[in-house]
């Protein structure tokens, strides 16, 4: 069993600052690519930032220059620090992996974490 277990979320002002943190745990061989996802409009999950195995990232327009995605591949863990928030920020935001469990590295499958609730707020 593999599950992601988010942590971080809250309250904060316009301009504040938050960090969200993911752990992959059970039974994990490796971890590939990872992400954070939040629910935009519609309710679809729409990618916020990602984060290869290798560190490349990609960030969404909205977020560029005030969120940055990092990971520590020994730990299995994915952080988002977030700076200079907005209230269109306001979100459940998800934390996503590509997880390889034993006996292959190869096999990968796809895993959400349950969701943490940010709100900006005046």
């Amino acid at each position: 069993q593999v599950q992601l277990v988010e942590s971080g979320g809250g309250t904060v002002h316009p301009g504040g600052s938050l960090t969200l943190s993911c752990v992959a745990t059970g039974d994990v061989l490796r971890v590939n690519d990872m992400g954070w996802y939040r629910l935009g409009p519609g309710n679809q999950r729409e990618m916020v930032a990602t984060i290869r195995r290798d560190g490349v990232t990609n960030y969404a327009y909205s977020v560029e220059g005030r969120f940055t995605i990092t990971r520590d591949n020994i730990q299995n863990t994915a952080n988002l620090q977030m700076n200079d928030l907005k209230p269109e920020d306001t979100s459940i935001y998800y934390c996503h992996g590509r997880i390889a469990r034993p006996p292959s590295i190869w096999h990968l499958n796809e895993y959400w974490g349950q969701g943490t609730q940010v709100n900006v707020t005046s």
